[in-house]
């Protein structure tokens, strides 16, 4: 090893230089390096557990959403079924009250008619007895008690056999 320059006691004074060397390197840059790559490795791990973490959050409230969604809509179909058959017996109610104003307008006017009719037939057998009065007295040719005659053709006209006859 002569030849090649190198000696027996460089060779360990360079050796031990390197190992001081190495325990130096060792203690002051590997160790706090060594640290270091460990702490991020542990902070790297800590974000992908936070991230696993919040995905399966995030998931659960996606799950939570939806079941709100459909008992929402639930609710809302629930409510609009409700509004309908409000709206329905409204509806029915309304035609019952229009058919009860209309039965009650088709009675007072059917009352109307009986109350005209009679009036009416009244005002003929008046007529009909001044009219028969007025025949007899042409008849007889003669002037006849009006009040008198008048009274005898009511009777005749309030009799049940006239009456039956209208």
């Amino acid at each position: 090893m002569g030849d090649l320059g190198i000696t027996w006691t460089g060779f360990v004074a360079q050796l031990v230089c390197f190992l001081i060397l190495l325990l130096i390197l060792t203690k002051f840059a590997y160790k706090p390096l060594q640290k270091m790559l460990d702490e991020r490795s542990a902070r790297i791990k800590s974000g992908l557990e936070k991230s696993e973490e919040a995905e399966h959050r995030a998931a659960a409230i996606d799950t939570e959403a939806r079941e709100a969604l459909a008992e929402a809509r639930k609710e809302g179909q629930a409510l609009i079924a409700q509004v309908k058959e409000t709206a329905e017996q409204r509806r029915e109610e309304y035609i019952l009250q229009a058919k009860r104003e209309a039965d009650a307008l088709i009675e007072r006017a059917r009352s109307e008619i009986q109350l005209e009719k009679e009036q009416a037939i009244e005002e003929l057998r008046s007529q009909f007895v001044d009219l028969t009065i007025l025949a007899a007295s042409r008849v007889i040719n003669a002037e006849l008690d009006k009040e008198k005659h008048r009274k005898i053709i009511d009777e005749v006209l309030k009799a049940d056999t006239f009456k039956g006859k209208e």
